[in-house]
């Protein structure tokens, strides 16, 4: 399909001089730069795109607006991308539209009302009026989003926020705000986002999720603009945070009950060029499932990884980038093995999830409370099994190889991009590779990748050319991939949540003796490969294989295999 400025010229409504300077100055809405800079008449434009896609061109004045219709039609939607319905038609919903091309908008409002759309186009001024006489003055603005809202709010915070008495203060207490930063949150939530940014840019406030591990920009009417310092100053009210400080960077929790679901947010607020930037990170205790068996390891991998986890004593490390699901392996671990015949405490930065039955602590580097020390502190409180959140330095990797020679066994997480590296890692901060290498039993590294959605993935078969040089063609035998397409239930992205793929060495008397050596990563990992050893990447060609991810995917997350 032709893109929006492709059309109007076609019609000669614009010539390619115009539309290369609108394409030159990044907009994300072509149409609508055009219209603002006159170089095009709304009417004949959009009655251009309609002919274009099949949609007939509706006069809103002429019509009889169906006020149950209305009523009915989720008002979120109106608001958000300037939607309306106009009436039904066998069975089906005709919905107006300013934006044919937005096909995301039309297909989240089928899914919402249950019923299949027909869409027709009509000018942005008339929609607006429609929602002005219907739904209220100012309606078409983000205070009418707002008032749209319920009275009885979805956002109850866990507690008490202070104010300084500031204008400033002041405003970002306004209900408006409120409600609006409270939308923001909530949608985030119902999106399953890890992340909410919140960015501060030339044009304006730009407004992205994370969903499974992507960065994805959330619409949000331009409206928002006005209330960016109020939105900015609410956040770091929530936070506890200083709403004055506008130069260094600041970080903060908010503690909140969405849904009756108790949410813990990482606030973090940096200056940038165009004003502040906020970033949270959303950790949602109620959605949280901490079950080993079902984090996507291959039946062997559980079977060996669950046989370690039960040791008497040794070190064992799970290792990859930020986000990679380290956590979440961790915390499935110690439940797989808790019980009241145990100790099990931790000391992590932060404590992001509370355990049931496991005794966890919170480091607090500017008061001397770091890795080292609290671990010292704990081998003196009796444990049997002790998380380390990460090893950073050789004071805590000291402390952990100390705990488990006292008989221990000790869990911790390290940045390597593979499982071989672990051993120089830590030999590298200066640990005798003796101790290192009579002290850790097993090293786990993980991704994530995205779960193509069961859905609308689309089964094809893969000729030599499209697939990398490594891909193991011996165990495709004929059998077709999936790629992704997008639908509804995914949200038009292919994927639906993520799981991981791993790469598990265990450390045999062959490897204990190569670490004692201080051979390079590379002469290890060669090693645990002859031993059985899957890397990273044959995981993922396996998990491609059986349907559950995308060769794209694979090809995204992880690295070619070369030995």
């Amino acid at each position: 399909m032709l893109e929006a400025g492709e059309i109007l010229m076609r019609r000669g409504l614009l010539d390619a001089q115009q539309l290369e300077k609108l394409r030159g100055q990044g907009s994300t809405n072509l149409i609508d730069s055009a219209i603002q800079q006159g170089l095009v008449q709304e009417e004949p434009a959009l009655r251009a795109l309609g002919e274009e896609l099949g949609m007939q061109f509706v006069d809103l004045r002429e019509v009889d607006v169906d006020l149950e219709l209305v009523k009915s039609f989720p008002q979120k939607l109106i608001y958000r991308y300037s939607l309306f319905p106009v009436r039904r038609e066998n069975g089906s919903l005709v919905l107006a539209t300013s934006d044919p091309l937005d096909v995301y908008a039309l297909d989240e409002a089928e899914s919402a009302t249950g019923l299949s759309i027909i869409p027709v186009v009509a000018e942005r001024g008339e929609i607006a009026r429609l929602m002005k006489k219907h739904l209220g003055v100012g309606s078409e603005t983000v205070e009418g989003l707002l008032a749209a809202r319920a009275e009885d709010e979805e956002v109850q915070l866990l507690e008490e926020i202070e104010l300084d008495g500031s204008e400033m203060a002041e405003m970002a207490q306004e209900a408006s705000v409120v409600r609006l930063v409270n939308e923001i949150l909530v949608e985030a939530i119902d999106s399953r986002a890890s992340d909410v940014h919140i960015e501060s840019q030339a044009a304006g406030l730009v407004v992205r999720y994370r969903i499974d591990g992507i960065l994805l920009v959330q619409p949000v009417p331009p409206e928002i603009n006005r209330f960016q310092a109020a939105i900015i100053s609410r956040l770091k009210i929530m936070a506890r945070l200083n709403i004055a400080e506008k130069r260094l960077p600041q970080d903060g929790r908010i503690k909140l009950k969405v849904h009756g679901r108790e949410i813990d947010i990482r606030l973090s607020v940096i200056p940038m060029i165009h004003g502040e930037s906020l970033v949270m990170r959303i950790l949602d205790k109620g959605a949280m499932k901490f079950d080993l068996r079902n984090l996507g390891m291959d039946e062997a991998t559980y079977t060996t990884y669950s046989e370690l986890i039960r040791l008497p004593h040794g070190i064992i490390l799970v290792t990859g980038p930020t986000g990679s699901g380290k956590t979440t392996t961790l915390y499935s671990s110690l439940l797989e093995i808790r019980s009241t015949e145990n100790k099990i405490i931790t000391t992590e930065d932060p404590v992001e999830y509370q355990l049931d039955g496991i005794n966890q602590i919170q480091v607090h580097a500017k008061i001397g409370l770091t890795f080292a020390n609290t671990l010292r502190s704990i081998l003196r409180h009796d444990p049997d099994i002790v998380l380390v959140g990460e090893i950073r330095d050789a004071e805590t990797a000291e402390n952990a190889i100390q705990a488990s020679l006292t008989g221990h066994l000790v869990f911790s997480t390290l940045h390597t991009n593979d499982a071989a590296g672990a051993f120089t890692r830590i030999v590298d901060m200066g640990i005798e590779p003796f101790l290192v290498a009579s002290t850790v039993e097993a090293i786990m590294a993980q991704r994530l990748v995205r779960r193509l959605c069961k859905d609308c993935k689309q089964p094809y078969h893969p000729r030599t050319e499209d697939l990398p040089p490594d891909f193991p063609w011996d165990h495709l035998l004929g059998q077709p991939l999936f790629k992704a397409v997008g639908c509804r239930h995914c949200r038009n992205v292919g994927y639906f949540g993520r799981f991981g793929i791993y790469e598990l060495l265990v450390t045999t008397e062959e490897v204990r003796q190569l670490a004692h050596d201080r051979v390079s990563s590379w002469t290890i990992k060669h090693a645990a490969l002859k031993q059985g050893m899957r890397t990273l990447r044959y995981d993922a060609w396996q998990k491609a294989i059986s349907g559950q991810t995308s060769v794209d995917e694979v090809v995204r997350v992880t690295k070619g295999d070369r030995i």
